[in-house]
């Protein structure tokens, strides 16, 4: 596989970006994509992608590397 990158959104999702695949709890693979976002808020209708649930929501969240 080559070089997979996941950038946290300010109070938005995880942007994954690279080849890599997405498997559910059963071991299904969803579609395959060079970018996706994933829904960290929890309110997103399709999870686990964001449908942007986390602007209507409010969701707020801003981690930084290195934070405990």
């Amino acid at each position: 596989m080559s070089d997979v990158t996941i950038q946290v959104r300010d109070n938005g999702p995880y942007v994954v970006r690279g080849s890599f695949v997405v498997t559910d709890a059963e071991g299904n693979q969803f579609e395959k994509k060079d970018v996706v976002a994933l829904c960290r808020c929890g309110h997103s209708a399709t999870k686990p992608f964001c449908d942007g649930a986390h602007n209507r929501e409010g969701f707020s969240s801003t981690p930084r590397a290195g934070q405990s």
